[in-house]
């Protein structure tokens, strides 16, 4: 049995990363004696380029019920560990992973962007899963995908957590996650993951530019607009 020494919190959104604000807080500890927390009113996303995303409360209340139960399973479990270190500069979930033994994920997170660090377990989380065949557990119909479309979906939830912790909990704004949430929520999530991973998942990022030869350009000019630089995969 492992002893969770250095597993991340439960949850620890807001703006200092150490803690949830007081009042919700009080929401949290109430969820024992009064059923699920009232979910503060969800707010749009505003990066610097005047892009705004927003997300319906009723999509947003099915993000944090998954979040909740996924971070307690990382807190309480005892079958697996996920240790962070601090890093110097700014990462994807998946560049900064490391499985070190079959129950044992590391994880980077730039320091000072504790609120990210919550987000990332949840990818390493996912990605612990799949090893130790559980993922269907947490991901549903993970368990009949792989490859490419397996990925694709962890790393759609690892967007819907990243927009429930900015439109919900005020978490830190963080650029790899922002424009994991961007793309996501614009329809191009399969441009980024096939250009951003291109020698990783070559077979798919050939079909989708065999189906779509002007998609690579197309998301390359909606990537500059929204964030003033070139796209992963191609800076």
């Amino acid at each position: 049995m492992k002893v969770k020494a250095s597993v991340l919190g439960k949850i620890r959104w807001g703006p200092s990363g150490l803690g949830l604000s007081m009042a919700v807080f009080a929401l949290v500890l109430g969820a024992c004696s009064s059923g699920a927390p009232e979910m503060p009113a969800p707010r749009p996303i505003v990066i610097r380029s005047g892009e705004r995303v927003f997300a319906e409360r009723d999509r947003l209340e099915e993000v944090d019920a998954w979040f909740r139960a996924q971070q307690d399973n990382i807190t309480n479990d005892p079958s697996f560990m996920i240790q962070t270190a601090g890093r110097d500069t700014p990462s994807y979930p998946w560049e900064s992973l490391v499985l070190v033994e079959p129950d044992t994920a590391k994880i980077g997170i730039q320091q000072g962007f504790s609120d990210a660090a919550q987000v990332f377990s949840i990818y390493a989380h996912y990605r612990l899963m799949v090893k130790m065949g559980r993922i269907g557990e947490f991901l549903p119909g993970g368990e009949n995908l792989d490859g490419y479309p397996l990925e694709r979906a962890i790393v759609a939830r690892v967007a819907d957590a990243w927009l429930l912790g900015r439109a919900v909990y005020q978490a830190v704004p963080f650029d790899p996650l922002e424009e994991l949430v961007y793309a996501n929520e614009n329809g191009f999530l399969d441009a980024l993951l096939l250009t951003a991973r291109g020698e990783e998942f070559k077979e798919e990022r050939q079909a989708w530019l065999r189906e779509d030869p002007e998609a690579l350009e197309r998301y390359r000019e909606w990537f500059l607009a929204t964030f003033n630089r070139e796209p992963p995969g191609l800076r």
